[in-house]
């Protein structure tokens, strides 16, 4: 019996623990997407997968091989098959016909992004706004909102699909102005000397972790910032009569808010299109900002601008010109202007009706 050396029971015990401990261990999900270049599309994708808790401590594996599809909890962007009983989510396949809404009429299929949006996307909502999870009202309105801001376009890109027509010729190149643009440019250069699929992966995981970040600080200023100042801009359109008794077309805050997409929507909501011209709001030096309303989200052109010959001017030249004290600038442009008390603004911005 020399020689041979036993456990204590107090070690053996220790083992049996550790043997049962990690016999009831979850087994490790694992997510697969398809090797070599990548794109904006699975790399987001795969970023949102690892969103929900049951993914969160996944392994991902990269691979064009069946037997590693066989291994997977969840596919996306290979392996030709849409099946979300079987957690498959590949769009490339003829017969894929999916969109985010198919009543919407949209140009747009479905992208693996948006797959996975499409299917998780409330959840992840919830997970990184826990105040989502009590107000449904709000819920729906980001769910549908991130789609059409954020990941359409992405699903656009991936599939083809131009934001304007063939015959219109773009003013500029985007460029790698574009998330996907920025993606592809995170895959290894063509002459890099390392082609490997290690360096593959880690670039992978860069860029995933890359737009995957972007897609989360988004979420979470819709949900943090942009939509609790939907309240505050509909208080002052309700309001505008007092700040405006002749025509109440000008709107005021006492703070800033993002408020250019509420208010158009507002208006729709309350029939009064195109009525509000000028909004008024202090900045950061005390100073108050009179702004003109454009006739779209989006758009360049405002409904009423500040008046052509105070444009360019500042200062003393712009308060002798426009006979009102205390301006401090007007655009060029005419889409803006300053003046140092809200007295002076609401007075720059009635003066434009004249």
């Amino acid at each position: 019996m020399s020689g041979i050396k036993r456990n204590s029971p107090k070690q053996d015990s220790k083992t049996d623990k550790s043997k049962k401990s990690k016999s009831n261990m979850v087994p490790e999900k694992v997510i697969c997407t398809h090797s070599g270049s990548f794109h904006a599309d699975e790399a987001l994708a795969v970023y949102m997968i690892k969103l929900l808790p049951e993914y969160s401590n996944s392994k991902l594996i990269r691979s064009r091989k069946t037997e590693d599809w066989e291994k997977a909890d969840i596919i996306v962007d290979v392996c030709g098959v849409y099946d979300e009983t079987q957690h498959k989510y590949d769009h490339h396949q003829r017969t894929f016909q999916e969109y985010f809404d198919k009543e919407k009429k949209t140009t747009t299929k479905l992208s693996s992004a948006g797959l996975i949006y499409k299917h998780f996307g409330k959840r992840i909502i919830q997970l990184l706004l826990s105040h989502a999870n009590e107000d449904e009202k709000m819920l729906d309105v980001l769910y549908n909102k991130i789609y059409d801001d954020f990941i359409e376009s992405v699903d656009a890109n991936d599939n083809g699909v131009s934001a304007y027509p063939s015959s219109i010729e773009p003013g500029f190149k985007n460029g790698l102005l574009t998330l996907p643009g920025v993606i592809s440019s995170m895959n290894p250069n063509w002459n890099h000397p390392d082609q490997s699929d290690a360096h593959f992966d880690k670039c992978f995981l860069e860029a995933s972790k890359f737009i995957g970040d972007i897609f989360v600080r988004y979420v979470k200023n819709l949900g943090e910032s942009w939509y609790p100042a939907k309240t505050i801009v509909e208080e002052s359109i309700n309001n505008r009569f007092t700040v405006d008794p002749e025509r109440g077309a000008i709107i005021k805050f006492t703070q800033f808010v993002p408020w250019k997409e509420h208010l158009h929507a507002i208006e729709k909501e309350l029939g009064i299109e195109n009525q509000i011209k000028f909004v008024l709001f202090p900045d950061n030096s005390g100073s108050w900002r009179v702004s003109t309303v454009t006739i779209s989200p989006g758009s360049f052109e405002f409904r009423l601008g500040l008046p052509t010959e105070w444009r360019g001017l500042r200062d003393d030249e712009l308060s002798a010109k426009s006979a009102i004290p205390n301006c401090v600038f007007v655009h060029a442009a005419g889409f803006i202007g300053g003046n140092k008390t809200e007295e002076g603004a609401l007075k720059m911005a009635q003066a434009s009706f004249l």
